[in-house]
């Protein structure tokens, strides 16, 4: 099983639940007891589908950067 829950940056994340500690991506360490869990699921696609519908909710959706974006290939 699967816990998903957020970070104090605000990022969503998950974890199995047999780890007891998570990095996110901002650099804190995270103890998953002291987290109030959003979800649980069963697979870890599942969980990554749930993670990357919260943080397009909180962000909106990823859009990727071309080269033409940034004014390189003028």
């Amino acid at each position: 099983m699967y816990l998903i829950f957020r970070c104090d940056c605000g990022r969503a994340l998950y974890v199995h639940e047999s780890n007891s500690v998570k990095r996110c991506v901002c650099g804190r360490l995270i103890k998953v007891k002291s987290r109030r869990i959003l979800g649980k699921v069963n697979s870890f696609e599942e969980a990554s589908e749930i993670v990357r519908k919260l943080q397009e909710e909180k962000y909106g959706k990823a859009v990727l950067m071309t080269a033409d974006k940034y004014g390189e290939n003028e």
